[in-house]
C-alpha cells in the first residue's frame, strides 16, 4: 500500500529541502553577509482608506496570533491607509524604469523586497461587495514584483475582509484578493476551522472591531495558519 502523503508532510519535506540548500550554501560561502535565516516575516497589509480603524486592528490581531506560533516568526504591520497611492494608468505593469514615486514605492515596496519575508495577510473592508478602491490599487501595484522574476512566488497568503453585516460580502472580498494573488503564484491559505476560507469580521460595534468575538477569532485562525506555513516553507 502506498503511503498516504499529506499537505502537511509536503510542506515538512519542502522545508528541510529549502533549509539544507540554505545550510549549504553558508558551508560554501554561497549565503553573503545580508543572506537570511528563512522567510519568517509575515507582513500584514491594511487596505482601508480609515487609518487605525477596524481593519488595522484586525489584521493587527491576526499578525499577533503569528507571532505566536513560534519565536522565530517578525510581523510587521503597514497601514496603508496612512498613505497615498494609486493604481496603474494605461496598463498593468509598469514600463521599464518608469516606476511611480509615491508612498508605495517608499514605504511598502521596500518591505515586501527585503529579506526573510515568508508570507502575507492582505486585508480590506467591504465596500459594495467589493474590496476598496486602496485594495485593488495595491493589487495593482504589486505587478512590480512579477518581474524579471515572481518574488512572491511560493509565499503563504491570507485574506481578511471586513464587512458592515454579518453576512455583507466579506468571503467575496477574500475570493477577489486571492485570485488576484494568485497570479504571483502564491500559495493561498485560509484559517483554522471556522476560518477556512479566509477571515470574516463585522464592524457592528461603532468601530470597535474587537467586541465582534467571532470574526476575531477567525483573525487569529488566519494569523496561526499563514505563520505555520511560513515556518514550514522555511524549515522551521
Amino acid at each position: 500500500m502506498c503511503e498516504q502523503v499529506t499537505r502537511r508532510h509536503f510542506l515538512n519535506a519542502a522545508g528541510a529541502t529549502a533549509a539544507a540548500a540554505s545550510l549549504s550554501q553558508v558551508a560554501q560561502g554561497q549565503g553573503g553577509a545580508g543572506a537570511s535565516s528563512g522567510a519568517d516575516r509575515v507582513v500584514g497589509l491594511a487596505c482601508s482608506p480609515r487609518e487605525g480603524k477596524t481593519t488595522a486592528t484586525a489584521v493587527g490581531a491576526a499578525l499577533e496570533a503569528a507571532r505566536g506560533v513560534s519565536d522565530r516568526v517578525e510581523t510587521e504591520l503597514i497601514d496603508c491607509g496612512g498613505l497615498e497611492f494609486s493604481g496603474w494608468s494605461g496598463g498593468a505593469t509598469p514600463a521599464a524604469g518608469k516606476e511611480v514615486l509615491d508612498d508605495f514605492t517608499a514605504e511598502v515596496l521596500p518591505v515586501l523586497k527585503g529579506p526573510g519575508v515568508g508570507g502575507l495577510i492582505i486585508g480590506s473592508p467591504v465596500y459594495f461587495r467589493s474590496m476598496s478602491s486602496l485594495c485593488k490599487a495595491l493589487l495593482e501595484r504589486l505587478a512590480v514584483l512579477r518581474k524579471p522574476s515572481l518574488l512572491l512566488a511560493d509565499k503563504a497568503v491570507g485574506a481578511l475582509a471586513v464587512g458592515g453585516y454579518r453576512n455583507g460580502g466579506q468571503e467575496l472580498v477574500i475570493e477577489q484578493i486571492t485570485t488576484a494573488m494568485l497570479c504571483h503564484e502564491v500559495l493561498v491559505v485560509g484559517g483554522k476551522p471556522r476560518a477556512h476560507q479566509g477571515a470574516t469580521l463585522w464592524n457592528a460595534y461603532k468601530d470597535d472591531i474587537t467586541k465582534d468575538e467571532f470574526g476575531m477569532d477567525t483573525a487569529r485562525k488566519l494569523g496561526v495558519r499563514v505563520a505555520e506555513v511560513a515556518l514550514g516553507l522555511a524549515g522551521g
